[in-house]
């Protein structure tokens, strides 16, 4: 039997955490159905709970605005629901392709990029530009959710109406929030031609109109005169819209701007707070889309485990999060602060009165410290970080891994193992399905791991 530390006990008495659930992530796109159920068959045999399912907004509504085609997902969720599994669906609001894994490319639906033309907003103004100038297609930009967040409403309340009988079927809802369904800007992604990849400290995002001239409205807010800004910054600008985010990312980095200078610490927070205000917004509108049918299911986001760069010994530490929007600037990072992440998990955390639950999902579960590798990891490091400070702010975080061959092998399931065992993570959800139903070291380990939590 796993041993637990007494404080876990105390939090699932008090009724702070549920029982330990064990998911699994459905095939991005299904295209073998005999396949799919027999791997069904399996988990459920293995004791997993449910499966997660994208449900693809550039798939459902790919025609035109308010033309939805469920006839996928009935398929799919008949196939669960027969195999005596709950659904698990994620409203994805990002594309399908372009990640790591990805054998899918669904985009999202084409007429969105101009579909607020007579309101003045463009195709440009909906998309992310990163600080190399060039733009990405994987989501709508956070600076335009007033926009756009009336059609995920629809499209969540469209889900809810067609689903509403299978409510008892659904077991929690995963809201998506950016690229690869996470809380994150496209840091690390495709649309800068690799220049970002990791384990570089990423990119910025934050170049679009709609974003710096949301940047200048908040230090307008912050200091209300050019002149307490320059006197902050040691500057000489004579007016707010002279004001920019880094012109040069590699140098603010590398020289450290970005946490030892006043216009570094301010950019950093706004980028921040900017994306942690979209979260807010996502979850809100959730909340008001699944008021009446679906009511009463835990709702869900995702952060990514950006581990590397986490090591680095120069002013290169922590970039990688730092470009993703993660983590503040605030300095000395520690338990006090999470590490970074109190901000983050604060989001889950504001939910905490809401009835239904709102339940933190973390990657990287699988992952060693590799400090002194070229990606300068400390994945299992971050891990412990943000499990520890979801238990500090009461919040529920479960699992995942990041990679489809972690659990492949020993190694990576003796971390998933060391996770549990220290009591933070209240629930596992491998990616993917095929990966714990082959009869090889994932559906064993994974069988193993439900059958000691469970004992």
């Amino acid at each position: 039997m796993l041993l637990r530390p007494f404080w876990f006990a105390l939090l699932f008495y008090s009724g702070l955490i549920s029982a330990f659930t064990a998911n699994v992530m459905a095939p991005l796109q299904v295209t073998d159905r005999v396949e799919f159920q027999r791997q069904l068959t399996i988990a459920r045999q293995i004791g997993v709970d449910g499966v997660s399912v994208d449900i693809w907004w550039g798939l459902v509504e790919r025609t035109a605005d308010q033309q939805f085609d469920w006839r996928y997902y009935d398929a799919v969720f008949s196939d669960i629901r027969a195999a005596g599994l709950k659904i698990v669906p994620i409203m994805a609001f990002h594309q399908c392709g372009g990640n790591v894994g990805d054998d899918c490319d669904i985009p999202l639906p084409p007429w969105i990029w101009q579909h607020f033309r007579q309101q003045g907003v463009a195709a440009a103004d909906l998309q992310y530009q990163s600080e190399f100038g060039n733009r990405s297609t994987e989501t709508v930009a956070l600076w335009a959710d007033q926009w756009v967040l009336p059609q995920y409403i629809e499209f969540m309340q469209a889900f809810a109406s067609q689903y509403a009988a299978m409510a008892a079927d659904i077991s929690e809802i995963n809201i998506s929030m950016g690229p690869a369904g996470e809380l994150r800007y496209p840091s690390y992604n495709g649309h800068d031609g690799g220049r970002t990849a990791y384990p570089s400290r990423g990119g910025f995002q934050a170049y679009s109109d709609l974003a710096i001239s949301d940047f200048r409205a908040a230090m307008r807010q912050k200091y209300q005169s050019v002149a307490a800004l320059n006197q902050s910054w040691q500057t000489h600008f004579s007016a707010f819209s002279q004001l920019s985010p880094p012109t040069d990312g590699d140098s603010f980095i590398a020289s450290g701007a970005a946490f030892n200078s006043a216009y570094g610490r301010d950019y950093i927070d706004w980028y921040h707070m900017a994306l942690l205000s979209h979260g807010k917004r996502m979850l809100t509108a959730a909340l008001v889309a699944f008021s009446n049918e679906l009511a009463g299911i835990e709702l869900g986001f995702k952060i990514p485990g950006i581990h590397w760069k986490i090591a680095a010994t120069d002013h290169s530490q922590r970039s990688a999060e730092l470009a993703a929007g993660l983590i503040t600037s605030a300095l000395p990072f520690s338990a006090d602060n999470g590490f970074g992440y109190a901000g983050i998990v604060g989001l889950a955390a504001a939910f905490g009165n809401e009835p239904r639950g709102i339940v933190l999902h973390f990657t990287a579960l699988e992952m060693d410290d590799l400090p002194d590798s070229r990606s300068q990891s400390l994945a299992k490091t971050l891990v412990g970080w943000l499990g520890a400070e979801a238990t500090r702010q009461q919040v529920v975080v479960k699992g995942e891994n990041a990679l489809a061959g972690g659990v492949t092998h020993q190694q990576g399931w003796d971390n998933i193992d060391a996770v549990f065992r220290r009591g933070n993570y209240q629930g596992m959800t491998v990616l993917r399905l095929a990966q714990v139903t082959d009869g090889g070291i994932g559906q064993r380990r994974y069988q193993q791991l439900i059958r000691q939590m469970r004992r």
